[in-house]
């Protein structure tokens, strides 16, 4: 499990769930309606497109800058 803030208060651990909720939307968002579906192309316009591909990278940098938790959470 990772963080990406100090999560040492109400506030961080907010957007550490905010967070998780937001990698949850994209994954069912972009890969699972892909993955239910054969399609030889995926028509989406090109707004679209750059927006996902900006949440994508704001994404990856939260994760390069993010660190191991010190212990497991209960399941």
């Amino acid at each position: 499990m990772l963080v990406v803030n100090q999560y040492d208060s109400e506030t961080l651990g907010g957007e550490q769930r905010g967070f998780v909720s937001l990698l949850k939307g994209l994954y069912g968002t972009v890969r699972n309606p892909l993955a239910h579906e054969p399609k030889m192309e995926w028509n989406v316009e090109e707004q679209d497109a750059l927006d996902i591909l900006t949440t994508i990278s704001f994404i990856h940098r939260k994760l390069d800058n993010s660190r191991p938790t010190q212990s497991r959470p209960p399941r």
